[in-house]
């Protein structure tokens, strides 16, 4: 269906996708390469929000190398956009481009999209195909899928743990656990994701500023803070710097004067209260979707870890497993054990590396694989 050629231009416009990893959001990462008799004319990748699409990019540099794109092929890892958003339709100027064939990764799952974009460049006569190496477009855009097709992100919870599956000393002490390399490679999930968020338990113990420091990024996530009572104190060093998002259960009565006092130095307060007078998890999480965050990196504690994993808030583990014992200390995850081993949580392994002395695995919640991992195609 698809020629060696093909493969090797969609994955030319897969890696140009990687490069908007820190900066295309809330907009999907996408690349797109243009060919026009077997030559490249013209590359993009989508620039940040409200500014060009890859497939504007590409046109424009095919243009400004002094090639016409008349007659080329737009390989595009994602359907182009066929609705005004912040820009014009992508769809509409390949429309205008008189390319001959676009060859898309997937569709796009933004039901604003949906295949309406390759429905308006077929009507304009061009030739379309989709499904090239759609599995890496979509594990590249996994929160973005997530968002459209359930309303709230991707959630991925960090954990750093010995053989034994403990994360601290009963003390709390874990510094560190892990080797640096294995340290630094959590930051570069860090800086992938659209937010940070920790726990109020994590703030008391361990007092991090929950930014990305040990590789590069151009920007810092947003930080988020889940502070049931409002017990943050003034002097946290994660209230420095750009203001966190903090959610509570309440924040009147007796709350009130600590909601203010965090509201006047810039900081968002949303209280999204449940029954037992705790933050109602789930609703956060379609709070976040609202606020249009994809990708949602968890770094908190085996209190916090249960929560979400009981209230069905978790997609994706990100665990460093080191080569050590701890034996009766802190567990990674705050959970009552079973009734029976068929009420086990169910985890399927995505991917196991070695990064340094320690193991890295990516395992994915058994109903986030069912609802999320077949590419809307």
């Amino acid at each position: 269906m698809f020629s060696d050629v093909d493969f090797a231009h969609m994955e030319r416009a897969l890696a140009l996708a990687v490069r908007g990893l820190y900066t295309t959001s809330p907009n999907p990462r996408v690349g797109c390469v243009l060919v026009n008799g077997g030559v490249v004319i013209g590359e993009g990748f989508t620039q940040p929000a409200g500014q060009d699409h890859a497939e504007i990019r590409a046109l424009k540099d095919a243009r400004a190398r002094g090639h016409d794109p008349r007659g080329s092929t737009a390989y595009v890892t994602l359907e182009p956009c066929s609705h005004f958003g912040r820009t014009p339709p992508c769809a509409n100027a390949l429309i205008e481009a008189k390319v001959s064939r676009v060859i898309a990764a997937m569709e796009d799952p933004n039901p604003q999209v949906s295949g309406r974009g390759l429905q308006k460049l077929r009507a304009a006569g061009i030739e379309v195909r989709c499904g090239l190496l759609e599995r890496e477009s979509y594990e590249l855009n996994i929160g973005f899928v997530s968002r459209m097709t359930r309303r709230r992100p991707w959630v991925r919870v960090k954990v750093a743990a010995s053989l034994d599956g403990r994360t601290a000393l009963p003390d709390g002490a874990s510094q560190w656990i892990t080797g640096e390399a294995a340290r630094a490679d959590g930051h570069t999930w860090r800086a992938r994701a659209c937010a940070i968020l920790t726990g109020i338990g994590t703030v008391l113990g361990d007092d991090p500023q929950m930014t990305v420091r040990a590789v590069e990024t151009p920007r810092q996530p947003l930080r988020i803070l889940v502070d049931r009572n409002l017990d943050v104190p003034a002097d946290a060093r994660l209230l420095e710097g750009p203001p966190p998002l903090v959610f509570c259960a309440r924040d009147d009565g007796e709350f009130a004067p600590r909601a203010a006092a965090l509201r006047e130095r810039g900081i968002e307060v949303v209280a999204v209260p449940n029954g037992e007078g705790k933050v109602d998890l789930t609703a956060m999480m379609l709070k976040l979707g609202e606020r249009a965050i994809n990708e949602l990196h968890v770094e908190a504690g085996h209190k916090l870890h249960g929560s979400l994993l009981r209230e069905g808030c978790v997609d994706e583990l990100l665990m460093y497993v080191a080569p050590s014992l701890l034996g009766h200390a802190m567990p990674m995850f705050n959970l009552a054990a079973p009734a029976s081993l068929d009420e086990r949580t169910r985890l399927v392994f995505h991917s196991v590396d070695r990064i340094g002395d320690d193991l890295r695995i990516i395992a994915r919640l058994a109903a986030s694989v069912s609802q999320q991992d077949s590419p809307k195609v």
